[in-house]
């Protein structure tokens, strides 16, 4: 995302379409990312287990997480810095410390960790870009994923050091791996945003192709109606 939400109206669809057309430098086919050697295994029960994502623009991970069966809520907001600077318009000053995320609340009885993590390298967002993903650029925009549990850790760490030695992207991955210490919700106006605005320039060209890959890609884990954020 731009620095002020309403400047993507002021883009021109060719340009955008024209840069999003040159490919990454570190993106392979999404069918070729290998799914995690070590992961957990589905519980027994139903329950609820959470993490946070972030990969560039929170509208687009949102949307991606909110068609993945097992999913029980994604909510866009804040993570990485402090309670009295998590508000958009901060935020996108790039000086806070927060990045643009995703909270994931899942049933490890109906998808695993390492699935969610395989759907995130593969069709969310590119890994290997430093502070920036697509046309949205600075620390706001960066790769990382925001823990909540030891075995979540070693799974990341364990999956991370799998796709380098495999050499799954052209370059290495850069994605923070961070203990979650809060996460703070978005703007209401930030929530559901890829459904509620379809033929936005910005959400046809960035985000719907990722929901897109995931149908592709993930056909048993997707699910055709998202599970949105209430009362948004």
């Amino acid at each position: 995302m731009s620095n002020s939400w309403w400047i993507r109206g002021l883009f021109a669809a060719a340009l955008i379409a024209a840069v999003m057309a040159l490919p990454s430098a570190g993106a392979k086919k999404e069918s070729e990312i290998p799914a995690p050697l070590t992961d957990a295994t589905l519980a027994s029960a139903h329950g609820e287990e959470s993490v946070v994502f972030a990969g560039g623009c929170f509208w687009g991970v949102q949307a991606v997480f909110q068609h993945v069966n097992g999913v029980l809520s994604a909510t866009s907001g804040y993570s990485g810095g402090e309670a009295k600077t998590a508000e958009y318009d901060r935020v996108s000053s790039g000086l806070t410390g927060h990045a643009e995320s995703v909270k994931v609340v899942f049933d490890p009885s109906q998808v695993t960790y390492g699935q969610l993590l395989h759907v995130f390298f593969s069709v969310a967002h590119d890994p290997t870009e430093i502070n920036r993903q697509g046309p949205d650029e600075g620390s706001q925009y960066r790769s990382a994923i925001f823990y909540t549990t030891p075995e979540q850790l070693g799974i990341t760490q364990s999956y991370i050091k799998q796709l380098n030695e495999a050499h799954a992207f052209k370059q290495r991955i850069v994605t923070q791996v961070a203990l979650l210490k809060g996460f703070y919700a978005a703007e209401a106006y930030h929530q559901n945003y890829a459904t509620l605005h379809p033929d936005s320039m910005y959400i046809r060209v960035n985000d719907a192709p990722k929901v897109e890959g995931l149908k592709r890609v993930f056909p048993q884990m997707y699910r055709d109606s998202p599970n949105l954020v209430a009362g948004k």
